[in-house]
């Protein structure tokens, strides 16, 4: 019988009776070979160097934990502080009188709580002699257990130089206006009409004061907290468990803005 090719000895494998080639020795680049006290010292400078490495990273993060500001190392929610003698403040107060109601800081951010007639004055001011010349955005909120002004408007104002934002908080109530502030921001147009789409909140001497994201005619303010959580049927329809019959904005109020209507082509002889 002749041999199976399985049996045969392949090449540079060895077999039970062939041992098997020891590793290479380490060498340098000399080709000498690298002795025992060598490799010694190779690994502990190794060692040193990561060692080296992780005191510094472990440096570098224990400097900026250090930097950042007490409410930003410790996790737990910041109190609110009096602002009382505050730079900014207290020339508010001397150039707005009575319309500062009161003033504190959160997080280091200042917030004033407006007069409701003396957020324009307070605007203009903070803009012109300030530097608060951004608003980034306006909010409205809802506080349905506060009987007096259960509404709120927030105005959020940045200044480019000092990198510096500051909040402003209007309180108002069910069916009083707050004055626009579109004379001093342009930007605050659509943020003014989106806060009456959403909470009803209307603001005088806007000149476009109708619906922004809902459709003329929608029943009832979608982020007030009595809102049905169901919500309500589309259109202008009533629903007398929730809403009166004065309640919920209808067809035609706002201003009466609509698209101007493209001009009629006029027809040709041929096409009459």
């Amino acid at each position: 019988m002749s041999e199976r090719d399985d049996d045969k000895p392949q090449e540079g494998r060895p077999t039970g009776d062939q041992p098997t080639p020891d590793a290479p020795d380490e060498s340098k680049a000399d080709g000498t070979a690298v002795t025992d006290a060598e490799a010694e010292a190779a690994a502990k400078a190794e060692a040193e160097a990561k060692a080296k490495a992780a005191a510094a990273k472990a440096k570098a993060l224990a400097e900026a934990e250090a930097a950042k500001e007490p409410w930003e190392r410790d996790p737990v929610a910041p109190a609110w502080v009096e602002a009382e003698g505050e730079a900014l403040t207290e020339a508010l107060k001397g150039s707005c009188g009575e319309g500062i109601v009161a003033a504190r800081t959160f997080a280091g951010e200042l917030v004033l709580d407006v007069a409701l007639q003396a957020v324009q004055e307070v605007g203009r001011s903070l803009k012109k002699e300030h530097g608060f010349t951004l608003l980034v955005d306006i909010c409205g909120a809802h506080y349905p257990d506060r009987e007096e002004a259960p509404f709120e408007v927030v105005y959020h104002l940045y200044n480019l130089e000092q990198a510096r934002r500051i909040r402003l908080k209007v309180a108002t109530q069910e069916g009083t206006e707050v004055p626009s502030v579109v004379a001093i921001w342009k930007g605050a147009n659509w943020p003014e009409r989106e806060i009456y789409d959403m909470y009803g909140v209307r603001f005088s001497e806007h000149p476009d004061m109708t619906r922004i994201l809902m459709w003329e005619g929608f029943n009832g303010y979608p982020l007030r907290k009595d809102f049905p959580v169901e919500g309500v049927d589309t259109g202008a329809a009533i629903y007398p468990e929730f809403y009166g019959d004065e309640a919920g904005p209808v067809a035609g109020t706002g201003t009466g803005w609509k698209p101007p209507k493209p001009p009629e082509e006029e027809s040709t002889p041929e096409e009459a």
